[in-house]
């Protein structure tokens, strides 16, 4: 068995584009992974033909020598955008070798400690915040603008049977106006500042999910890389009293994140913008975070398993970061399936309304779980025509 072609497709999926990697040979078995272009890494695509196009004729079955062979290749720029493309290589010759077995990908991975995987509803009313009337076209879910709308998406999650929710800040003037991400240019604040203003309206919306949702529904918020350490504290310490699920930040300082760890007794995740173990190391050295969150599209799941093994040895949980399509999504599912120290899984609800035809089996969720695929590979293959019948628009978040 050879590789024969790699070939890169996308689609339409609302305020991003959904990205596949189609690998093929000469026997005409195919592998396939999510990837996500959309979102600060503008040009994956092409680094990935360019690496890929290394492998051709090579037997796809050794992942591990293709994947060390293409760290070889990029040793003088790690990390980063090509760290992406060799995960999106990795876990189609992963999909690959384990449709060549006739098994799913999580028994290459020593089988599954588990067949239910505990959710959250990630994004939960952000979207619908930021795009507004948009956002109803492309997914059929009501626009977000005041904290009465914020209460009714928290009583719809719990009302769906999930048992947890994240969210981020959202800008509430009735109209639905957009998102605090300052991290992102939204707005571009490069002091990003946590004023009382900002805090007390984000208390009064997670007041609002708490009301909306009920007692038996983890909130958990987002805060990416919106503030500076003082900020993080600041809030923190101001979202003590609901008791959250996780409080999450993006940080590249393990000293920083200690600290704010420290200062609170809010639940700190982190981790999902780093790449492999050695970004990792020094996180779990400090016990900078209570849970580490590991994206298995960015860093392929060979890698993802290693560094949840490594948080293991630190007793530290792990979820995934999974803001991808269904594609992505059987991909987490494989990964959390098999590690022991698996948290709760991320999974974005509303969406487009094609999203369920791009894959020949779509993730099955039941009572706020998702049952792990039982076919061989991720358990389902790319419907290119649904692909192609929604082509892509070019649209970048940042």
């Amino acid at each position: 068995m050879r590789i024969a072609a790699i070939e890169d497709l996308h689609c339409n999926a609302g305020w991003r584009d959904f990205s596949f990697l189609k690998i093929t040979t000469d026997t005409g078995l195919v592998g396939w992974s999510e990837y996500m272009e959309s979102y600060g890494s503008q040009g994956l695509s092409g680094v990935i033909r360019r690496l890929g196009a290394r492998l051709i004729g090579a037997d796809p079955r050794p992942v591990e020598r293709h994947t060390a062979f293409l760290h070889g290749v990029t040793r003088a720029a790690p990390g980063g955008m090509n760290q992406q493309a060799i995960a999106a290589i990795e876990n189609a010759l992963v999909d690959l070798k384990a449709k060549a077995l006739g098994v799913p990908v999580y028994e290459l991975l020593g089988g599954p400690i588990r067949d239910r995987l505990r959710l959250y509803w990630s994004h939960c009313g952000s979207y619908q915040a930021m795009y507004g009337e948009k956002f109803r076209d492309w997914t059929g879910a009501e626009p977000i603008g005041t904290l009465d709308d914020v209460a009714r998406q928290g009583a719809l999650v719990a009302a769906r049977g999930f048992k947890g929710l994240k969210t981020n800040i959202m800008c509430l003037d009735g109209d639905g106006s957009g998102l605090h991400m300052p991290g992102f240019n939204a707005p571009f604040a490069p002091d990003l500042p946590a004023d009382r203003a900002l805090i007390a309206g984000l208390r009064a919306q997670m007041a609002a999910f708490a009301r909306g949702a009920g007692p038996g529904v983890g909130l958990h918020v987002d805060l990416n890389f919106n503030f500076r350490t003082e900020g993080y504290i600041r809030i923190a310490q101001a979202l003590e009293e609901f008791d959250l699920a996780w409080l999450e930040i993006d940080s590249y300082d393990p000293a920083a994140l200690a600290e704010i760890r420290r200062c609170s007794r809010t639940r700190i995740a982190s981790c999902e913008s780093l790449f492999g173990r050695r970004q990792y190391r020094p996180f779990f050295e400090r016990q900078s975070m209570d849970v580490a969150i590991v994206d298995v599209a960015w860093n392929g799941i060979l890698e993802s398993m290693k560094i949840a093994a490594m948080a293991d040895t630190y007793e530290v949980n792990v979820a995934p970061h999974n803001f991808n399509g269904h594609l992505g999504t059987l991909m987490s599912a494989h990964f959390c399936a098999a590690i022991p120290n698996f948290r709760v899984m991320e999974i974005d609800i509303d969406d487009v309304k094609w999203k369920d035809q791009l894959l020949t089996v779509p993730p099955v969720v039941e009572a706020g779980e998702l049952l792990i695929p039982t076919g061989a590979g991720w358990g389902a293959e790319v419907n290119e025509e649904v692909v192609r019948a929604h082509p892509p628009t070019g649209v970048s978040w940042s």
